[in-house]
């Protein structure tokens, strides 16, 4: 009895085996089922990837560049602060001597002096693209005009209209300054294209920016301390410098030039550069 108990026993886990173990496999839909679940996976850490490479975190990126503009030769940095904001600093300089420059009758040595710096907040609309507008201000601009002037001996020149003659045994000679920063600080106001950092997540840019820096009304200083002036003949000489009306004809003439660059109270910005962007955390 006992032996047939134990035959049937061991026939039904033999008949109940195959079943069992077709229980403990794995269904081939379930695995199925795991490659589609790590699909998405992948997907949002490839999404989160290209994410964290096109909008960085704030301040983890730097970007440096050069440029060319009508102040000077420019030296910029950028960083990042969101998807749709960069905070850039900007500094110009450049110098320039020319010498005998011919206007009015009188000979000119003229030394450009140009060295600025600012600050810009860099607005990017559509942060895939390069197009910004740019708020700013110069907190720092010396931007001027030295110059030297003669008159040779026995040579003319106008004063508002007025001609007069060097004398030969004492020309005349004097000294004039321009400064444009009247303003200052001064707000800018610019536009452009061109992102220092890319948000496809690039290293290189090509900025290109115009607006203007609103410097003031140019300040124009003339004076003429030495030297005599005559009539025609060389006679009836008067000293230029204390003479009434040639003081008077002196500040006629610098209204007119004031007249004349007063558009550069608004100076304009045109600028090209290139920059380098890198991780910095």
């Amino acid at each position: 009895m006992m032996r047939k108990t134990l035959s049937l026993y061991a026939g039904v886990c033999l008949l109940a085996l195959p079943v069992f173990l077709q229980g403990q496999a794995v269904p081939s839909s379930s695995l199925a089922g795991q490659d589609n679940r790590a699909v998405p996976i992948a997907t949002q850490i490839a999404q989160t990837t290209r994410n964290a490479r096109i909008y960085p975190a704030p301040v983890s990126r730097l970007a440096l560049g050069v440029g060319v503009s009508p102040l000077g030769v420019n030296m910029m940095a950028a960083t990042n602060l969101n998807r749709f904001l960069n905070l850039r600093a900007t500094g110009s300089l450049f110098k320039y001597t020319v010498n005998n420059i011919s206007t009015n009758g009188f000979n000119v040595d003229a030394d450009l002096n140009l060295a600025s710096a600012g600050l810009s907040l860099d607005f990017y609309p559509f942060p895939r693209h390069g197009l910004r507008f740019s708020p700013g201000v110069l907190f720092y601009n010396t931007n001027g005009v030295d110059a030297i002037f003669t008159a040779q001996g026995g040579t003319s020149f106008t004063l508002n209209n007025v001609t007069y003659y060097a004398s030969s045994s004492n020309p005349v000679k004097g000294f004039g300054t321009v400064g444009l920063h009247s303003q200052n600080p001064a707000f800018t106001i610019t536009g452009g294209w061109g992102n220092m950092i890319p948000r496809s997540g690039g290293h290189f840019s090509f900025p290109v920016e115009v607006g203007v820096a609103l410097v003031g009304s140019p300040a124009l200083n003339i004076v003429l301390n030495s030297g005599q002036v005559c009539n025609a003949q060389g006679l009836n000489c008067v000293n230029v410098a204390t003479d009434p009306d040639v003081q008077s004809n002196l500040q006629a003439q610098i209204a007119k030039y004031k007249k004349d660059m007063d558009p550069l109270k608004t100076y304009p910005i045109v600028s090209v550069g290139f920059a380098y962007s890198f991780r910095i955390r």
